[in-house]
């Protein structure tokens, strides 16, 4: 194995065996991947980027363990700030089996098309910078984890859920110990700078390219038939007004289709609008929920997130026209 150079990790113990480890994924609480330990075994669910498996071998010598430990490494989906860390991940951990979905484990096996779509959106200078090397995972060591598949961490059951919605690639997982749901994207992004008295706010991520709002209606109900005390998001933490925020992300995929169609025959102009109808909205309701940032700090913080929701937003408006 290579040596990397291990330092500290912002790692919060959640209770349960759960630890929220802050990938450092462009800037500080953006994207989370946590670590799941039962006895001497270990689990990831995500993985963060290749810059990441410094921050999980942290965060494994925090519970005493070392990557022999590692049972499993379980992307929820294979979108890079999700599992762009796997293929490095595995080449730490000797013992470790990859679970992924699916319709997702043959692009971990072989990443060069994922590599080949981030270099020709970000270029290979940004690529590098953000992602690292996607190293690809033996076939053999990759497990499959199809709708309502069980796996045992040293006899603590984890469930997995087909979720599409966000992709069609996504699963989340379940641990009845914890009463926790894994959401990966499924349950929409939470930024802990949002939170208030009224608590969090959550908003919905349609990042290209396989956003379906009806699927992702289905699977966020499908996963509140579970009655889990705690959702996990990647992005970001722990959230747990689960029913209250279940309906604003019902409400707010509405609103986001809603302003793809009202953008739908904007021609040249439509990736702007769909933009600015995402930040008047997303605006309006952080006011609404108590939210005393200023516009420009907003801004900040969403300016990535407003692009890649249009870019998702324009390809389900194409599909749809198709």
């Amino acid at each position: 194995m290579i040596a990397l150079e291990a330092t500290p990790s912002r790692c919060l113990d959640l209770g349960d065996g759960v630890t929220c480890i802050d990938s450092e994924y462009h800037r500080p609480g953006l994207a989370a991947f946590y670590l799941l330990v039962e006895g001497d075994e270990a689990a990831f669910i995500d993985t963060g980027t290749s810059h990441s498996v410094r921050h999980a071998l942290a965060a494994l010598r925090a519970n005493r363990l070392g990557p022999e430990h590692v049972s499993y490494v379980i992307p929820t989906h294979v979108h890079l700030d999700h599992a762009g860390g796997a293929g490095a991940m595995m080449r730490q951990f000797p013992n470790a089996r990859l679970v992924a979905h699916p319709r997702g484990a043959r692009h971990l096996i072989d990443p060069s098309k994922l590599m080949a779509g981030v270099l020709e959106v970000y270029g290979a200078e940004e690529a590098a910078r953000s992602f690292g090397t996607l190293a690809p995972v033996p076939a053999e060591r990759v497990i499959e984890a199809p709708d309502n598949f069980r796996l045992s961490l040293n006899g603590r059951e984890l469930l997995f859920v087909d979720t599409p919605g966000h992709a069609r690639h996504h699963f989340c997982v379940l641990d009845a110990r914890s009463g926790s749901i894994f959401t990966g994207d499924t349950f929409g992004i939470s930024y802990r700078e949002f939170d208030t008295a009224r608590g969090a706010y959550i908003f919905p991520t349609t990042t290209p390219v396989q956003f379906e709002p009806e699927a992702l209606h289905a699977s966020i109900d499908r996963l509140l038939t579970y009655r889990p005390k705690q959702m996990l998001l990647t992005h970001f933490g722990r959230v747990t007004e689960i029913e209250h925020l279940a309906a604003d992300m019902h409400a707010s995929i509405d609103a986001f289709v809603a302003i793809a169609k009202n953008a739908r025959n904007a021609g040249a102009e439509r990736h702007r609008r769909l933009i600015a109808g995402q930040r008047a909205f997303i605006t309006s309701a952080l006011r609404a929920h108590g939210c005393g940032l200023r516009d420009e700090e907003i801004e900040s913080l969403l300016h990535s997130d407003y692009e890649l929701n249009a870019q998702g937003l324009e390809v389900w408006l194409d599909r749809a026209a198709a």
